[in-house]
């Protein structure tokens, strides 16, 4: 009951943050978390020709993270910075590197790129709602879950056909290519599958009645339902548990225990709670305990 309780707290924080932005204030919450300071580390010690003493030397790194995703990665065409929580933990990890949130440059990455991203070094982490699975962990690692939440459904305001996924078998249901939410309605509730690169086409779609559902975390979903409380609601208990982490190359295996560290790190001394509040707690609701870090294999 604890897991669906966390998962039922993010996804309300969520539905709250992206009200007070459907009612013209989107500013607010950006601006919050624009103004979020995180330690940064003077002189970090590392082992000499690890990774994290590669990144701290040439004075700055890459990160992928979602644009699309209000409240966990979203960014405007008017913006430079990319605002959610994703991004927030992107500057607790750099400054634990001893790098400011001024040496990171962001990159969009979608779901379907995220490994191979990580793979050609186009970026040096992804904090993209980047789910852990056993697949994922044979191609890149994966360090977390810094973050737990749980698969939802997303559907129009009078459809009633849909109440959970057992009434998916048959239906068009939209997810990002490549997510393990797609996946999940196909092989285990016999939907139809219609990839797009981003949960936007994916809402488009079902706004134009050319999906029957969209599928992901619910947090996300809750969001795009409050910008269209007459067009779309949300339905059922969450079906999943997802649990995100942060995604690095495996040819830097050393990696792993600094993420760790790192990620523990902002749960003892407060700043997880902070990226938390500023970003999906803007409802005013409790941060959700925080998630059980699994340890490092490599």
């Amino acid at each position: 009951m604890r897991k669906l309780r966390t998962i039922r707290l993010a996804a309300v924080a969520a539905a709250a943050m992206l009200a007070v932005t459907a009612c013209g204030n989107a500013g607010s919450s950006d601006d919050e978390a624009s103004k979020n300071t995180y330690e940064v580390v003077k002189d970090p010690s590392f082992e000499s020709g690890s990774r994290m003493a590669a990144l701290n030397e040439a004075g700055k790194i890459k990160i992928g993270v979602k644009f699309d995703q209000p409240g966990v990665g979203f960014k405007t065409a008017t913006s430079d910075t990319p605002t959610g929580f994703d991004p927030e933990m992107g500057k607790i990890i750099a400054g634990q590197l001893g790098l400011e949130p001024s040496d990171i440059k962001w990159v969009e990455t979608v779901s379907d790129n995220r490994e191979p991203f990580l793979q050609k070094g186009t970026v040096d982490l992804v904090i993209a709602s980047y789910s852990i699975t056993d697949e994922r962990r044979q191609v890149v690692g994966q360090a977390g879950p810094y973050y737990v939440t749980g698969q939802s459904l997303l559907v129009a305001k009078d459809d009633d056909s849909i109440k959970g996924p057992d009434d998916l078998k048959g239906k068009k249901v939209c997810s990002v290519t490549g997510s393990t939410s797609i996946a999940t309605v196909e092989e285990k509730y016999g939907a139809k599958p219609a990839g797009f690169d981003t949960y936007s086409e994916c809402v488009d779609q079902l706004k134009n009645g050319s999906v029957d559902a969209v599928t992901t975390d619910g947090a996300i979903l809750l969001g795009y339902a409050a910008q269209a409380p007459d067009e779309l609601k949300v339905v059922g208990e969450p079906f999943s548990e997802e649990r995100y982490g942060i995604g690095y190359s495996k040819k830097f295996p050393e990696l792993c225990q600094f993420l760790s560290d790192s990620i523990e790190k902002s749960f003892t001394d407060g700043d997880w709670k902070k990226a938390f509040d500023a970003t999906l707690g803007k409802s005013g609701s409790d941060a959700p305990e925080t998630p059980k870090l699994d340890g490092c294999s490599n």
